[in-house]
Parts: C-alpha cells; sequence; structure tokens
C-alpha cells in the first residue's frame, strides 16, 4: 500500500497533462495554495456530484487563496469532455498510469461489495504556497466533502 501523506510532508513533484491539451506541474502550483483532489472516472454520479461541488465553491476558494486541481486517471479528452460539460473552470489532470495518485496515497487497496481490488481512493491534498501539505484527507465521501473541507479549512463559520 502506498504511504499516506501527512501535513507538514513536501508534496511530490508532478507533470501532468491536462483536459486542453497542455501540462500542470507541481512548479506550476508554487506561489499559490492549492487543493489537489483525486477521483475515480469523470462522468459518474459521485464524481460529477463532487466536481459540481468544488465548481460551485470556486469563488469563495479563491479568493482565500486557494487553487482547486482535480486528477484522475481518465484520459485527457474524457476530461475535456466533462469539463466542458459542467462548466468546471478548473484543471483536471489526467493521470492513467496513477503514478501521480500512488505518490499521493490516493492508489491502494479498496473493497467494494466483498471484491478487493488496488484503484484510487477518492483523496484530497492541500498544499500551502511552497507545495508543503497542509491537510490530507483520504476515503472522503463524494458528496458533502467541498462542505466539510471549507469547514476544516476554517472558510466557514
Amino acid at each position: 500500500m502506498t504511504s499516506r501523506l501527512s501535513p507538514g510532508d513536501t508534496a511530490p513533484d508532478f507533470t501532468l497533462p491536462d483536459a486542453h491539451g497542455g501540462h500542470l506541474s507541481m512548479a506550476d502550483l508554487r506561489g499559490e495554495r492549492a487543493v489537489l483532489y483525486f477521483y475515480p472516472r469523470a462522468a459518474t454520479p459521485g464524481c460529477t456530484a463532487q466536481a459540481c461541488d468544488f465548481r460551485d465553491s470556486l469563488t469563495s476558494l479563491g479568493a482565500a487563496g486557494y487553487r482547486v486541481v482535480g486528477i484522475s486517471p481518465d484520459a485527457p479528452e474524457a476530461l475535456a469532455r466533462f469539463s466542458a460539460e459542467h462548466d468546471l473552470g478548473f484543471p483536471l489532470l489526467s493521470d492513467p498510469d496513477h503514478r501521480v495518485a500512488e505518490a499521493y496515497g490516493a492508489w491502494g487497496e479498496k473493497k467494494n461489495y466483498g471484491k478487493v481490488y488496488e484503484g484510487l481512493i477518492r483523496s484530497t491534498v492541500v498544499l500551502d504556497e511552497h507545495g508543503t501539505v497542509d491537510l490530507a484527507q483520504y476515503n472522503v465521501r463524494a458528496k458533502g466533502h467541498v462542505a466539510k473541507l471549507r469547514r476544516d479549512l476554517g472558510l466557514d463559520s
């Protein structure tokens, strides 16, 4: 099992393709706080609800200095369709070999209906402007997670 990140850890470097033919790397995030959220598959009900929750909180997260980035194993083309269909307004990155998810502790053993398999663990990692982990949450729920994250970050009183 991949080890999970904890507050104070240095976030692993990465460069991944985005939904629109570009790339985004850890270096691009330096100097700003970031919310990296890992989700299993674009356009599924849970992942759509979570992405739309992030979209709906984008203004307030941005006002608090946070940049939102979604990461999944989906191909860039699928991410582009997903982003356009739901007008997401934040980068979606493709991690098809799940190496970044593994480095961030978001890939590992899952259980579903008694079956055990390896897969993406729905997770959120919040980074400070230096690339240090402020908060790492694993096995989060798709629905209600963004509201809980906002509370955990002290954005809602």
